[in-house]
């Protein structure tokens, strides 16, 4: 668990906004914490300003300015609400990526089981969307610095969304073998007489 924390100030100008924006996510990725707006708290640790080092050029490269300030021997307090706000920001994301699993996945297996939507077609696309799930869950894990208990529900919820996958899966070979193996339909014959 990190210990010693630093700072990023940084001022972008105010036009064009995308820069801004495009900042603003970049940092929001890399897992900053922001106190207000355009500074941001991060854990010292040699990865994250390694990941920190595209972004600060991006920053000069749209006319801003930075400052990268170390926060050494933190009073108590202040390294509790560090980790709080840490801690709420990681719980925020596995809650999401938890209601991702239930609202839209689930879900959409279901509807798919309704229509009897069997084909490979359809079982790649929520394959796909499997794949992102779990690659945001790998990019919360990767920035869940202080272990919230949030990031076992969402392990749970994957492992529930990958049994429902499989099953799916295993539905769509099923019935597409079934489909192969029936005999083609034999064209009709049109009546000769006349």
């Amino acid at each position: 668990m990190p210990t010693r924390f630093f700072l990023l100030v940084y001022r972008m100008p105010a036009r064009p906004t995308a820069g801004r924006v495009a900042v603003w996510r970049l940092l929001r990725k890399v897992g900053g914490v922001y106190l207000q707006q355009s500074v941001c708290v991060f854990p010292d640790l040699p990865a994250l300003h390694r990941d920190l080092a595209p972004v600060l050029e991006r920053i000069l490269e749209g006319g801003g300015e930075y400052h990268l300030l170390p926060l050494r021997r933190l009073p108590e307090d202040e390294q509790t609400k560090l980790v709080d706000a840490f801690r709420a920001q990681s719980a925020k994301h596995y809650e999401e990526i938890i209601e991702d699993c239930e609202v839209k996945f689930q879900k959409e297996i279901e509807f798919e089981n309704f229509r009897e939507n069997f084909t490979y077609e359809e079982a790649e696309e929520i394959r796909a969307e499997f794949e992102k799930i779990v690659l945001w869950f790998e990019r919360v894990r990767q920035r869940d610095w202080f272990e919230v208990p949030e990031k076992g529900r969402a392990e749970e919820w994957l492992g529930r969304c990958q049994r429902l996958l499989e099953e799916f899966e295993a539905r769509v070979y099923t019935e597409q073998e079934e489909g192969d193996a029936r005999p083609a339909p034999r064209p009709r014959r049109r009546n000769q007489s006349g």
